[in-house]
């Protein structure tokens, strides 16, 4: 199943070269170069010969297909709608798709059970760009399309929150029951596995938020490091991986906050490690990357027919606040494209995913069984600061008076909420044929 991956290490890589240089602006250099570029192409299409032209232009189509295949792009009646771009629209109603405490959602994100007044964050429908549509979920054609399969959900509390609208959107149509559940009530939300009886379906959880092996905080709160070790996929969820159909992976925010990382027994570097330890900083994103890769590589070792499925980062919006500050989540409603620029945010991480997703399809070739496609919610996400939690990630806030402070969820999203968007996408990914 193509080359066997070997972990790289972060000072053995050449960075690259941000700022080329130039004796002019950087404004006026991008016109110049914008304007030469525009020349040539201009002598190509008007001077040259027609093979010439096919020999210079097909890479380019060739590298333009093969980006746009990995966004959240689909054939639907004749034209391919890229559902990654868009505008939250007024529907009334639209959102209100099931209610959070029958479906076993975790407490705080059941927004409407804690009391939360304003529910008008369920009014808004996602409108991808061009006019493309974007049906609403459908719950029959989600369980036909994985018809047998087993869909598995691996990686931060954010995949947690998709995987657990997707049962909610279920449940509203079909039986279910609830396999199993870890004990306790840290652990009841971090590994589980529901299944629909009518389709053969299973839909499984593994909290995992570096995707990889890691020990420490994310198992254990009380302790202040993370270790990750880059080269290892997650324990847990690699003894299930011959079992997965479709999986879905989402991790950025721990490797953003930072841990201690290696390659075997070996400390390769840090990231927002305390400064007495004196190791060697490597960043956010090369273990980002690294993490992704290992992940994928096992995915891909199995001779089973999968779908493999990469979300990209989902922003927060405490809005520079602290995250005990009682008004860092307030808006109630969807930013305007434009009216805020959240792209910076999320850009990079964005890309890894992107660069990860393609190099994996690289590594497989044509024939490969295993389908990789993205699911690229960060510019949808990055417009509802009026979708999470806030306060109301506990019941009745206000019960006291208005708190001085108190930790608001301006991460997850209220279920139902902008969340449910997902997967209305991502069963759009599992219809599209290959």
């Amino acid at each position: 199943m193509g080359t066997a991956y070997q972990p790289l290490h972060p000072h053995n890589q050449k960075p690259a070269t941000k700022n080329p240089g130039c004796f002019l602006s950087k404004a006026v250099c991008a016109w110049l170069a914008c304007g030469f570029l525009s020349l040539a192409l201009l002598h190509l299409l008007c001077c040259s010969p027609a093979g010439t032209q096919q020999a210079v232009f097909s890479p380019l189509h060739q590298y333009i297909n093969n980006t746009y295949s990995f966004v959240s792009s689909v054939p639907v009646e004749g034209r391919s709608c890229n559902y990654s771009v868009g505008d939250w629209v007024w529907a009334p109603g639209y959102g209100r798709r099931y209610n959070a405490t029958e479906c076993n959602a975790k407490e705080s994100h059941d927004c409407i059970r804690n009391g939360r007044p304003d529910t008008r964050y369920l009014d808004w429908r996602w409108q991808p760009a061009a006019g493309c549509p974007l049906p609403a979920f459908d719950a029959g054609a989600f369980l036909t399309a994985v018809h047998g399969k087993h869909v598995a959900f691996i990686g931060d509390s954010m995949a947690r929150n998709q995987a657990q609208s997707l049962i909610c959107l279920l449940s509203t149509s079909f039986p279910y029951r609830l396999l199993y559940r870890d004990e306790g009530q840290l652990g009841k939300y971090k590994f589980w596995r529901y299944a629909f009886p009518a389709h053969d379906v299973k839909v499984s959880y593994y909290w995992n938020p570096f995707l990889v092996k890691a020990t420490g905080k994310s198992e254990d709160e009380t302790i202040r490091d993370n270790h990750v070790h880059l080269d290892k996929p997650g324990d847990r969820w690699a003894a299930d991986a011959d079992t997965f159909d479709v999986v879905v992976l989402g991790a950025a925010h721990w490797l953003l906050n930072g841990a201690i990382y290696y390659n075997g027994s070996e400390v390769i570097g840090a990231h927002n490690a305390p400064a007495e330890l004196n190791y060697t900083g490597v960043g956010y994103a090369w273990p980002l990357k690294m993490a992704y890769r290992t992940s994928v590589e096992r995915l891909r070792s199995s001779a089973r027919p999968r779908t493999l499925v990469l979300a990209t980062f989902s922003m927060s919006h405490f809005e520079g606040k602290a995250t005990d500050d009682p008004t860092s989540c307030t808006k109630t409603e969807p930013y305007k494209d434009g009216e805020k620029d959240n792209e910076w945010v999320y850009r990079e991480v964005r890309d890894i995913v992107y660069d990860e997703a393609e190099a994996a399809r690289a590594r497989s070739g044509e024939n490969s069984t295993v389908r990789i496609e993205v699911l690229d919610v960060s510019k949808l996400a990055s417009l509802r600061p009026d979708g999470h939690p806030g306060l109301y990630m506990r019941p009745n806030p206000f019960a006291n008076g208005v708190p001085e402070r108190m930790y608001s969820d301006c991460l997850h999203f209220c279920l139902p909420g902008p969340v449910d968007t997902f997967n209305e996408i991502l069963l759009q990914i599992l219809r599209k044929k290959r």
